[in-house]
């Protein structure tokens, strides 16, 4: 499915990173190293290593990483882009950073061992940034899957993150133009938790 969406000339969700990571970019500390979880065309990785940052990006769709890489290039930046199934993976490394943006494709049976698999991927202290879009954007229909139960609420990212420093968690709605897969009024949640230092 992926591999066929992307396999256009077109940036699908555009070349621009989303809003969540311009409004949070502070968060983005040059020298960390970041790992952005299925990237998708590069947008989002390639604006953390142009914030300075060591990226290593994960993604299912070759074209996607062609085009990925594609703009890295333009862009004069170095991201180190793997050919990886997310719901296949061993987590070997950790970062100061992981980023999930908008990866709800994942429903509630996989997205615990998705979700287990990425805060192994923190380092101590590190965080975890978490963008996508709450159950109310199935009504507006800009975006995302048409599934409710793949979307996410604060008290399930709360939940799913017990035990860890939440250092921001809120739903808002925001008019996107991001390509022709985000295209109108959308409702969005921003999460972001810091694993313990000693966890």
């Amino acid at each position: 499915m992926w591999e066929e969406r992307f396999s256009t000339p077109e940036y699908v969700f555009g070349r621009d990173p989303a809003a969540f990571l311009l409004d949070h970019a502070d968060l983005l500390t040059p020298g960390a190293s970041a790992l952005s979880v299925a990237d998708g065309e590069g947008r989002n990785s390639v604006f953390m290593a142009q914030r300075g940052m060591h990226v290593t990006a994960l993604e299912f769709s070759p074209s996607a990483i062609a085009k990925a890489r594609a703009l890295a290039a333009e862009k004069g930046q170095r991201v180190d882009f793997q050919e990886v199934d997310v719901l296949d993976h061993d987590w070997p490394g950790q970062y100061d950073l992981v980023a999930g943006i908008f990866i709800q494709f994942v429903g509630p049976a996989e997205r615990p061992g998705l979700f287990a698999g990425m805060k192994r991927s923190v380092a101590p202290g590190g965080l975890m940034l978490l963008h996508g879009y709450t159950p109310k954007q199935v009504e507006y229909g800009t975006g995302g899957p048409p599934n409710p139960e793949n979307m996410y609420t604060g008290d399930l990212l709360r939940d799913s993150f017990a035990g860890w420093e939440i250092v921001l968690c809120e739903s808002y709605e925001r008019d996107i133009r991001k390509g022709s897969g985000h295209a109108g009024r959308s409702a969005l949640i921003d999460f972001v938790a810091r694993r313990p230092p000693g966890g």
